[in-house]
């Protein structure tokens, strides 16, 4: 049984999403964000920053090309997902190294010192995605005067 560990984060891009797919073909994208942590100094009265902490964070299916698409280094985003831990053998020193990711539900532009413009795209795929496709209609039985026998 897994924990599971909502967090909800805000902060920067250190670089580029790294968009790709696994084995097994499902779309990632991963990147990390820096939140820098600021506190009031009370001597000076002044705001000063007190650290700042990485987070590695992945994305998976139409969100992960969504990301890959809109986001570069340097931006401001906000993350939600849920924390989650792994441990992996290091090749080179065969030390047992523990990881911490965030899996990402949602993740938007942060709108604090940026706009945005937002370009939808559709929910569903094949024809009722495109708005403009033809073919042909078919009205409900309840209309046609069609029976159900059963």
């Amino acid at each position: 049984m897994t924990t599971r560990i909502p967090v909800t984060i805000e902060g920067n891009l250190t670089g580029d999403p790294e968009h790709g797919a696994s084995e097994s073909g499902n779309e990632y994208a991963r990147f990390t964000i820096a939140v820098n942590d600021r506190r009031l100094n009370e001597t000076t009265n002044r705001w000063e920053d007190a650290g700042t902490v990485f987070h590695r964070v992945v994305v998976f299916n139409q969100q992960s090309r969504n990301v890959a698409n809109s986001l570069r280094k340097g931006d401001s985003v906000i993350v939600a997902g849920d924390l989650r831990f792994g441990t992996y053998t290091d090749k080179e020193t065969g030390n047992t190294r523990e990881t911490r990711d965030i899996v990402a539900d949602n993740i938007g532009a942060s709108l604090k010192f940026a706009t945005v413009s937002v370009d939808r795209a559709p929910k569903a795929n094949g024809p009722a995605a495109d708005r403009s496709a033809t073919g042909p209609v078919a009205q409900p039985v309840s209309t046609t005067g069609v029976g159900v026998a059963r």
